[in-house]
């Protein structure tokens, strides 16, 4: 066990690294809950969403664990998710969800090539600080507007467009007391807050008479033929989905390295600033995206919840192995998880709070240097506003090269960055409708 995961010389012990496993565990098995309760709404079977959910974070993570050996967890991405059930999937337009999670595979077959290669970081070092952090910020009130609107908190309106829906409708006030109850716990840092803040607001939905416990608590494993090997790559190429794929490439690629730099430098495993065997946790990533595509769900990303098993004594991948471990167990528990996934109320709490802490980048930009701030503000207000992460993003790389050439700093812009420019613009003006 030492020998594998480097224990002494890490200072830590087999004891330390599992609490810190089931700290992690506790803090981030939310997703289980929260993830086939979105993709399930595109029509996909919620049981097989469920599996593939658990499968796809243990492939990633027992790879982070056993090879790169770090601490860190990874799991389909908050917002990731949403882009993929509500943005990506349109049946309107033919784009099924099976050809969403051609899109998603596509984005991590080009990952793994990209781990393999040093043009990872020239991606990038291509994207400037400003418009990452606006991108996650973005995000951020996506998720946040998709819990509210599911709650019923905010509703259409024909002559607003949007408006305070009926707090007193049960679900809408129920979802408020749980987040109450989940930010209480929060302001008193309880570890895995949102995952008791969910058990306290099914209780109370119980004793409401607003949700039943099902015949059984636990029942065998079932239901992923329904979103196995499912995949239509075709699709992808047919409806010229270029913009997801990148999408879907970008966001994970820049998400995953800055959430792995930040648990890496918690734990005191940087060297000179750098992150070793960063190539090992790339490759963690793109596999779990790629195999989460093949099994039925949205991309995998470094959860930033790693940092409390950290916080907690883990250095190692063995905390990584324990969390693989208990999420395993949770396969288990599919009838309890339907019944918590099926309710607004449970999921909506923890959309808004995981959007709100997503909103805490925005202080990095500099809001005093218009050619980086106005790009940012744009991606991060048409986000929400577009119902499109690909529509942001898009709309502010077209308008950060534009500001900086008219400063006469169009040198300062990444040769690589002008081509995304353009293909955005293409993408955009010409077949976005």
């Amino acid at each position: 066990m030492d020998k594998l995961f480097k224990l002494q010389d890490r200072g830590t012990t087999v004891g330390t690294e599992v609490m810190a496993g089931i700290t992690t565990f506790l803090t981030m098995v939310y997703i289980v809950i929260v993830n086939p309760g979105i993709l399930s709404k595109t029509g996909m079977d919620f049981h097989g969403v469920f599996i593939a959910t658990v499968l796809a974070s243990i492939v990633a993570t027992l790879i982070m664990g056993l090879f790169a050996n770090y601490p860190i967890v990874l799991a389909p991405g908050m917002g990731l998710n949403a882009y993929f059930a509500f943005t990506v999937v349109s049946p309107d337009d033919g784009v099924t969800w099976q050809i969403a999670l051609g899109a998603v595979f596509a984005a991590g077959v080009i990952f793994i090539l990209l781990s393999l290669t040093s043009f990872r970081y020239m991606l990038l070092d291509a994207i400037p600080s400003s418009l990452k952090h606006a991108i996650t910020a973005g995000i951020g009130l996506f998720i946040t507007f998709i819990g509210l609107q599911n709650a019923g908190v905010v509703v259409d309106s024909p002559s607003t467009l949007l408006t305070l829906g009926d707090l007193t409708k049960p679900m809408t006030a129920l979802t408020l007391v749980g987040l109450v109850v989940s930010l209480i716990l929060m302001a008193y840092r309880v570890r895995g807050y949102l995952f008791i803040g969910i058990l306290v607001t099914a209780v109370i939905a119980l004793l409401m008479g607003q949700m039943e416990l099902p015949p059984s608590l636990v029942a065998m494993p079932g239901g992923l033929d329904a979103t196995a090997l499912q995949l239509n790559i075709g699709g992808v190429f047919e409806h010229g989905l270029y913009a997801v794929v990148f999408t879907f490439l970008l966001i994970t690629l820049f998400d995953t390295t800055g959430t792995m730099l930040g648990v890496a430098e918690q734990a005191g495993l940087l060297k000179d600033g750098k992150f070793p065997r960063s190539q090992g946790a790339l490759l963690a990533d793109a596999a779990g995206t790629s195999a989460g595509a093949l099994l039925g769900t949205s991309p995998t990303s470094a959860y930033i919840e790693s940092t409390a098993g950290v916080a907690a004594g883990g250095r190692t991948g063995l905390t990584a192995v324990v969390v693989c471990v208990l999420l395993a167990l949770t396969l288990f528990f599919s009838p309890v998880i339907a019944m918590l996934a099926g309710m607004p109320a449970i999921t909506a709490p923890a959309l808004i709070i995981v959007g709100f802490l997503m909103l805490d980048v925005l202080r990095r930009i500099e809001w005093n240097e218009l050619e980086e701030a106005f790009p940012a503000f744009l991606i991060v207000v048409l986000m929400p506003l577009t119902y499109s992460i690909a529509t942001g993003i898009g709309v502010g790389f077209i308008a950060y090269p534009l500001l900086k050439l008219a400063r006469g700093r169009g040198g300062d812009v990444h040769p690589v960055f002008y081509v995304f420019a353009v293909l955005f613009f293409i993408q955009i003006v010409f077949f976005s409708h």
